[in-house]
């Protein structure tokens, strides 16, 4: 293996002489994680997750990123389903279903049916719907980019912002989407606080420029909520309209209004160079790692080899380092007891968070509820109650998030005597597109009497107390109906409608309450299962590294010490030989260490940590 400078030598190459020169050896701990790394540079994809809230403009936008009709656009038209895009030689989609106790499956469907179906489509056959995969032929997607376009956050019986967040934890950017017609809100700014907490690459993207004239005063006001916020994301103002022109038309000054520029060229400084950097990164620590694990064992071998005599007692260094290996690993093994203790911690503090933060909510909605009429301002009410939801589920999700990356923390400690300890990419929110369907609905109250009904109740109370009164009268010499009487009716029938309207007042009160508790309880039972989830695949994470951690050096002493056992049984006629062998593939794994750190070198160069 001839190993040159890392500007010359493709990574690729290099990768697979270092995952065969790892098989020759036996190390598959070793070659498992170089095709990890390989699979990475071979297909470069960028997950790009696009989200807002409703009516923001997010399918005309995909559509005008991409130059194609594919999503559904209308008032009456809205995003129910995540819809994943990525490069086909034809148009292809596919609905991703699970189902309790299976792996997802894949049912092909129209690809012209995609706006069409939700998740009570007949194709699921009763399973869960996840996502929309589609694939179609676009430049764009041919070099990697993978748009996911997510439904509506923040309006009635849409997307959880939790959802999204998942999607976000392992996104290589997101797209937030806000229109023009008004500044961020309050939410808003909480979502993008939160997306930004999880994803290094956000923008914010002010779309529908070409149908409001104000939008330079709302991109300012805008760049002045996200400074005092202290959240560091890119805003940039597009149209999607003018996009569409400029593509149709051909036209390059409509395209520059567009703003769609200035969003290629984050998308290439933040996204595609930032993760080619992350990239080589990976590369570098996995090949130096390799390197160092595969001389171990080659240069132990050519040592007996040279030095038969002194192969016994390179043997007994071996031996005893495999000892204090041994013993090292008996001490780190505390490492199983912190993670157990630290999964166990935290399953108990994000769940008594989240019960908290919702029974908060509940308390707060009741509280109003009960000071108002919840039939006058019920939309009002589901409005605040789903941005609460999604706000607590949000922070829930962060404080996993957070937590889980000071146990990885933790856990490292334990390994401080074998040096520095690569941690491990913990994502709060992997795979968790499911989340996007939503927790809960909130249903409707059951609408006031109208105008005649509240006429007809006066009515029928104000009849007694006319007949009761006129009854009286009588005696008196009066007809049935005189002033007296029909004053009495005036009273006892406006009596009669407040007590009726208090009635209804507290029956719709019973009725909201009910509904945000038995809203708060869906959202709190699915919420439960999805941190769960969440938390065990962190706890086999976690497990899994620090155990590979464990076992690498362990092995490669192992390994050292059979090879050193070997080389002291081979015949002197074939020494020469394997000499010869063993020198080469020595050299071989000099000069990759020496090409990987080369990498690393330069790569903190960019960085601005090593001056030129």
């Amino acid at each position: 293996m001839t190993v040159l400078a890392p500007n010359v030598v493709p990574l690729a190459t290099v990768l697979s002489d270092t995952v065969a020169a790892a098989h020759a050896a036996g190390r598959d701990d070793l070659v498992g994680r170089l095709e990890k790394v390989a699979a990475r540079v071979r297909d470069p994809r960028h997950r790009i997750v696009v989200t807002g809230q409703l009516g923001q403009g997010k399918s005309r936008f995909v559509n005008a990123l991409l130059g194609l009709d594919v999503c559904r656009v209308g008032d009456d038209a809205t995003t129910v389903l995540p819809l994943q895009l990525s490069y086909g030689e034809r148009e292809r989609a596919y609905l991703v279903l699970t189902a309790p106790g299976t792996d997802e499956s894949r049912v092909e469907i129209p690809f012209d049916e995609i706006g069409d179906v939700d998740t009570r489509t007949p194709l699921a056959q009763g399973r869960h719907v996840v996502r929309i995969e589609a694939e179609l032929p676009s430049q764009l997607l041919a070099d990697g980019i993978v748009l996911i376009d997510t439904p509506g956050v923040g309006g009635h019986g849409s997307a959880c912002a939790a959802g999204v967040l998942s999607l976000a934890a392992a996104a290589d950017a997101v797209l937030v989407l806000s229109d023009a017609s008004t500044e961020l809100t309050e939410p808003e700014l909480t979502f993008v606080r939160q997306i930004r907490e999880m994803c290094p690459a956000v923008a914010v993207l002010l779309t529908k420029t070409d149908l409001y004239p104000h939008w330079r005063q709302v991109l300012d006001a805008d760049r002045n909520h996200v400074a005092r916020a202290e959240t560091d994301v890119t805003l940039i103002p597009v149209s999607a309209l003018l996009r569409a022109h400029a593509l149709r038309l051909q036209d390059a000054q409509l395209g520059l209004e567009s703003g769609f520029g200035v969003l290629f060229t984050f998308l290439r400084d933040r996204v595609v160079a930032r993760d080619q950097a992350v990239t080589r990164q990976a590369v570098a620590r996995e090949l130096h790692s390799a390197a160092e694990h595969l001389a171990l064992a080659l240069g132990s071998e050519l040592v007996a080899l040279r030095d038969p005599a002194g192969g016994a007692a390179a043997v007994s260094e071996l031996q005893s380092a495999r000892a204090a290996a041994e013993e090292l690993q008996r001490r780190t093994a505390s490492w199983q007891q912190t993670l157990t203790d630290g999964i166990t911690d935290l399953v108990g503090d994000v769940d008594h968070d989240l019960r908290d933060r919702l029974r908060g909510i509940a308390r707060t909605g009741q509280e109003w509820i009960d000071e108002n009429d919840p039939g006058r301002h019920w939309g009002a009410i589901t409005e605040w109650l789903t941005g609460s939801v999604d706000t607590a589920l949000g922070e829930n999700l962060l404080m996993t998030h957070r937590r889980a990356e000071l146990l990885a923390e933790r856990i490292a400690s334990h390994f401080a005597e074998v040096g520095a300890v690569d941690l491990p990419e913990v994502h709060a929110g992997m795979d968790d597109e499911s989340a996007l369907a939503g927790s809960g609905s909130l249903a409707d109250l059951e609408p006031d009497i109208g105008f005649t009904s509240k006429v007809l109740v006066g009515m029928r109370g104000s009849y007694g107390g006319v007949l009761m009164i006129g009854l009286a009268t009588t005696f008196a010499g009066l007809a049935m109906l005189n002033p007296i009487s029909l004053g009495a009716g005036l009273i006892v029938g406006g009596k009669a409608y407040r007590d009726d309207k208090s009635a209804r007042l507290a029956r719709r009160r019973i009725e909201a309450n009910g509904e945000v508790r038995r809203f708060l309880d869906d959202v709190a039972f699915q919420a439960a299962k999805d941190t769960k989830d969440r938390l065990h695949r962190i706890h086999r994470a976690l497990r899994d590294h620090f155990a590979g951690v464990a076992e690498r050096s362990l092995r490669s002493i192992d390994a050292s010490l059979r090879a050193a056992q070997d080389a002291a049984a081979v015949a002197a006629t074939h020494r020469v030989e394997r000499t010869v062998v063993l020198e080469r593939q020595l050299h071989a794994v000099a000069e990759l260490r020496r090409y990987a750190e080369s990498m690393q070198v330069e790569l903190r160069r960019a960085d601005g940590t090593v001056s030129g």
